[in-house]
C-alpha cells in the first residue's frame, strides 16, 4: 500500500489529469497515479544524480530523457503490480479504497494487459543503454516484483522499497561510463537511507489501519521512535552522499548542494508529526526538493 505514491488519507482519486481524461481512459490515469508524480521523481533522483555525477561537465542530454521516461513507465508498471497485488488489502484501508482494482472500477485482467504494454516500453528503453545498464536494469526486476510482498512478512518493507527505488543509480553510473564504481555504490547506499526516512513518515498515514489488517511497516515498529529514526538515517544519507561527491572528485557547489539536502532533512526530522496524516504526506512530498538541490549541486560542480 505504500511505495511512495502519495495519496491523501480518506480522498477519492480525481486530478486534473484523471477530470480531463476521456471516461474510459480515467481508471488507468488513476492506476498509475498520473496526478501524482512524486513517486516517479522519487525513482527518478537516483538514476539523475548518478549521469550528473559520472558526466565531466554537463550530463547527457539523451541518457537524461530516456532515464526521465524510464522512470515514469516503470513506476507506472511497478504501481499497477502493487495494486494487483495489494487489491484486497488497499479495499480495507481509507486512503487506498478507491483504487481502480481495490473499488471493483477496472478488471485485474485489464490491469494486467496494461502492464505488460508498459514494461515492454521500459524495455526498449533499457535496450538503448550499455550492456551493462541492460544487465542491471534486467536484474532490478526481482525487486520490483518482489518489494510489494515483503510488507507481509517484515516490519521494514521500507528497505525494500530503498533498494529499488535507488537502482537507478547503479543503472545511471552504468549507462553513463560503462562501468561500475565506488560513488555510485556510495550513491545507492545513501539513497536507501534516505528512502527508509521518506517511507517512514509516508508509512505513517496508514498505521491504524495497518495495523488492524495485519499489515507490517517501519512506522508500526518504531512509533514514539520514529524522529529519533529519521535523524539517524538521514545522518546516515548525508555520509554517503559526502563520500560519493568527494571520491568522484567532485568542486564546492556539490557541498553547497548538500547542504541545502541537510537543512531538508534537519526539517523533516524535527518538524515532522506523525499522527497528522496530512502532515506526512506534505513531509514525504518535499523530497522532490531533496532531488533538485543534491542534482543541482552535481551538475553545478562539474560545470565549473
Amino acid at each position: 500500500m505504500h511505495a511512495a505514491v502519495s495519496e491523501q488519507a480518506g480522498a477519492p482519486p480525481g486530478g486534473p489529469i484523471e477530470r480531463r481524461a476521456p471516461r474510459a481512459l480515467k481508471p488507468y490515469v488513476a492506476l498509475i497515479r498520473l496526478d501524482r508524480p512524486i513517486g516517479t521523481w522519487l525513482l527518478l533522483w537516483p538514476g539523475f544524480w548518478a549521469l550528473a555525477l559520472a558526466a565531466t561537465a554537463w550530463p547527457d542530454v539523451r541518457l537524461l530523457v530516456l532515464f526521465g521516461i524510464g522512470a515514469l513507465v516503470m513506476r507506472s508498471a511497478g504501481c499497477i503490480y502493487n495494486d494487483i497485488v495489494d487489491r484486497k488489502f488497499d479495499a480495507q484501508v481509507a486512503r487506498t479504497r478507491h483504487r481502480p482494482l481495490a473499488s471493483g472500477a477496472l478488471r485485474v485482467r485489464h490491469a494486467v494487459a496494461f502492464m505488460a504494454v508498459l514494461l515492454g516500453a521500459g524495455l526498449a528503453i533499457l535496450l538503448q543503454l550499455h550492456w551493462l545498464a541492460i544487465v542491471l536494469g534486467v536484474a532490478s526486476l526481482a525487486l520490483i516484483f518482489t518489494y510489494p510482498l515483503m510488507k507481509r512478512i517484515t516490519y521494514w518493507p521500507q528497505a525494500f522499497l530503498g533498494l529499488t527505488f535507488n537502482w537507478g543509480a547503479l543503472l545511471g553510473w552504468a549507462a553513463a561510463t560503462g562501468t561500475l564504481d565506488w560513488p555510485a555504490g556510495l550513491l545507492y547506499l545513501g539513497g536507501i537511507f534516505w528512502t527508509l526516512g521518506y517511507d517512514t513518515i509516508y508509512a505513517h498515514q496508514d498505521k491504524e489501519d495497518d495495523a488492524l489488517i495485519g499489515v507490517k511497516s517501519s512506522a508500526l515498529a518504531l512509533g514514539e521512535r520514529t524522529r529519533a529514526f529519521l535523524i539517524a538515517v538521514y545522518a546516515l544519507s548525508l555520509v554517503c552522499f559526502a563520500l560519493s561527491g568527494a571520491l568522484a572528485s567532485a568542486a564546492w557547489p556539490f557541498y553547497v548542494g548538500l547542504g541545502a539536502v541537510t537543512l531538508m532533512f534537519g526539517w523533516q526530522a524535527l518538524a515532522v508529526r506523525i499522527d497528522q496524516p496530512a502532515d506526512c504526506l506534505a513531509k514525504f512530498k518535499s523530497n522532490l526538493w531533496v532531488g533538485v538541490a543534491l542534482f543541482a549541486g552535481i551538475v553545478a560542480a562539474r560545470v565549473i
